[in-house]
């Protein structure tokens, strides 16, 4: 019974942890799959990012507890059974890695995101406008990170500079290429909201 529920406890961890950090694996995904403007989002999960790593330690907690804690003597000279893969230290020192490899992907994503800065060459001072627009939902790293990069897939883009601490962006564009309507759609399409422009 304890060896199922040790079962039960490391796969609740690994999800949970996948769960916590669900909002900025896909679009790191699709960044390096080529669809970075394309990808869905999980941005709605990070509010409940807290509790998933919460559940996450507790879970794999207590799968360690029951893989460490002294085991019964065999007093009737039955057969030792041979522990199962999932039953093996091993694996439980590999689903626990897994875990904190998922649960810190927001502190590390900027290496995840392939660099996708364009080099625009400005022959016309008077076209490049910039523009700070607050956004509703960042809440890492990787969240500005995924702006940033569903930003520079755009043409027109001189520079962006996303800070999730600020609630901002800043960015310069050639507006004869691009128009600020197409620069929100696309910071939408991350699934974080646009909200006034200054």
């Amino acid at each position: 019974m304890a060896k199922e529920n040790s079962k039960k406890a490391i796969v609740t961890g690994v999800i949970a942890a996948l769960a916590a950090s669900s909002c900025c694996i896909p679009p790191i995904i699709a960044a390096v799959a080529g669809i970075g403007g394309a990808s869905s989002s999980l941005s709605w999960m990070e509010p409940l990012r807290p509790y998933l790593i919460g559940l996450a330690i507790i879970a794999i907690s207590y799968a360690w507890y029951v893989h460490l804690k002294p085991k019964k003597a065999d007093d009737c000279g039955c057969a030792i059974e041979k522990p199962k893969f999932y039953q093996k230290r091993s694996f439980l020192i590999g689903m626990t890695l897994f875990a904190i490899i998922s649960i810190t992907i927001p502190y590390y994503s900027h290496l995840l995101f392939p660099d996708n800065t364009k080099e625009v060459v400005v022959d016309d001072v008077s076209r490049i406008d910039k523009i700070e627009i607050q956004i509703e939902g960042m809440t890492c790293d990787a969240c500005q990170n995924h702006v940033d990069f569903a930003v520079n897939e755009l043409n027109g883009i001189v520079s962006v500079n996303t800070s999730f601490e600020n609630h901002n962006t800043i960015i310069e564009f050639d507006t004869t290429q691009i128009s600020l309507i197409e620069i929100n759609q696309a910071i939408s399409r991350t699934g974080y909201k646009p909200l006034k422009n200054n």
